[in-house]
């Protein structure tokens, strides 16, 4: 399997790649988020070096008790990162002869206005579309540049709960899902090698839809695609293990990568990089 970045590709069996989340807001859910420009840069060299093969920046929280911050402000936040992300590769050095080089920078955003703001940098290679690609707009920007782009499955407008939302089969919906975004994804001319598929772990979904996600994650192989699994400190893992605060539960989501990565996972999205690095690192030895 070939994932094409705008002037490089990734080939895959290969280890696992690990995603760090770098959150430029105020409202992460896991208190880990910063305003300050400068530290969310030192966040990602950090991560860099405990071994991550993508940042992924985002300056608004998914969180849905919180309401959006506009365009404009979600555009400044990004840009004022953004600014300093070629020194810091410059400054940086891969942890093993592994690990992706440079790293990859995601943009995680949902609004059509902001990914063509942000797109045009050429350091972008992922956008990072938490909002389930309702119309073909950030396809077509991501095709129009060369970025790749991150398909999660949801329901519904991001930023509003989707508490009761209830599933028959949440797998076979999945798929249907997966198989109308990916005809959207054509349409726009976004090759598919350019297009990785999230399931959306939390997302309008209950604690048994998330561990049947976790358990049959494999069915989604059959599109081709890279599969991106976000397991971090996830609701799902806090109803299991009965911790209501998120920072305790790397243990639990170590359990989750291990599940993931048996079950064809290429990318998890992780805060803790040094134990998933640690985590895939180990797995892939094991193979």
């Amino acid at each position: 399997m070939i994932w094409r970045l705008r002037d490089r590709e990734i080939l895959f069996p290969r280890r696992p790649l690990v995603m760090g989340i770098v959150n430029i807001n105020d409202d992460s859910f896991c208190g880990d988020g910063t305003l300050d420009a400068a530290a969310a840069l030192e966040i990602a060299r950090q991560q860099i070096a405990d071994g991550a093969d993508i940042i992924d920046a985002g300056a608004e929280s998914a969180r849905t008790n919180r309401t959006a911050i506009s365009v404009d402000e979600e555009i400044a936040r990004l840009r004022s990162f953004l600014a300093g992300w070629e020194d810091l590769v410059v400054r940086s050095q891969p942890r093993d002869a592994v690990q992706v080089w440079p790293p990859v920078l995601s943009i995680n955003t949902w609004r059509p206005e902001v990914v063509a703001a942000i797109v045009t940098d050429p350091h972008v290679e992922l956008v990072n579309d938490m909002g389930g690609l309702p119309d073909d707009r950030n396809a077509r920007l991501c095709a129009e540049s060369g970025a790749s782009l991150l398909v999660m499955h949801s329901v519904g407008e991001p930023k509003i709960p989707h508490l009761h939302q209830q599933w028959e089969d949440v797998m076979f919906s999945m798929e249907t899902f997966f198989a109308g975004k990916l005809a959207v994804c054509d349409a726009a001319g976004l090759d598919r090698s350019q297009v990785i598929l999230d399931p959306g772990i939390d997302f309008a979904k209950q604690r048994d839809d998330n561990l049947t996600v976790f358990r049959e994650l494999d069915r989604l192989q059959q599109f081709g695609c890279p599969i991106l699994v976000p397991v971090s400190r996830k609701t799902v893992i806090g109803e299991v293990l009965h911790l209501s605060d998120p920072s305790a539960r790397d243990a639990g989501t170590v359990a989750c990568i291990s599940a993931s990565v048996s079950r064809g996972a290429h990318v998890l999205r992780v805060h803790n990089v040094a134990a998933a690095w640690q985590a895939v690192t180990v797995l892939f030895a094991l193979q």
